[in-house]
């Protein structure tokens, strides 16, 4: 293969790549307003009185689940959230806890410990608790929807880039080589 043809497979196979990890990514699944907190639920827990009622996003993974008579609430340890709003496991450390304050009964075997998820709301004040026995202050979520991550849900969009170097011969003296880059 010629100089010039190593160098437009190159220049075609990079463009494939940047295309194909471009259409990885899910779209966010609730929509953000100028509003929206960006802080952190440990920043929020700090001083509570600037973000009451305001929006959030949060996500992370179940610690538990209480239900109440006329309520449930499911406390999480909150995660960064990726692009696509799923919580960003394994890659970052916890950034604090929440109690996301849902209406109703709520079934602890659909949200097991350990279960990523991500929940749109307001938040509504603080509760001081503890977590073991150390003292802890949770941010209250209201709950106006939410989402249980499925382990597919998790890994899509998690594309799994392999790439290839070959050289071929061929009879009548022709050879060649090529690039491959595989996505799937």
């Amino acid at each position: 293969m010629s100089k010039s043809a190593t160098h437009i497979v190159m220049h075609l196979a990079a463009a494939a790549l940047l295309a194909s990890l471009l259409g990885c990514a899910p779209a966010p699944i609730y929509k953000t307003s100028p509003d929206t907190v960006k802080a952190t639920p440990g920043q929020v827990a700090r001083t509570p009185e600037r973000f009451q009622n305001a929006p959030v996003i949060w996500g992370g993974t179940v610690v538990k689940v209480s239900n109440f008579s006329d309520h449930s609430e499911i406390e999480m340890l909150a995660y960064p959230l990726d692009s696509s709003q799923r919580p960003r496991l394994g890659k970052d450390k916890g950034i604090g806890r929440f109690i996301a304050m849902m209406p109703g009964y709520v079934e602890p075997l659909d949200y097991p410990p350990g279960s990523p998820m991500t929940f749109s709301g307001h938040i509504n004040g603080v509760r001081s608790s503890t977590v073991g026995k150390a003292p802890y202050v949770f941010p209250l979520v209201s709950v106006i929807r939410h989402h249980a991550w499925t382990a597919e849900e998790m890994r899509s969009g998690h594309p799994h880039v392999s790439f290839g170097l070959g050289v071929g011969f061929g009879s009548g003296g022709y050879r060649g080589g090529g690039v491959g880059i595989g996505v799937h």
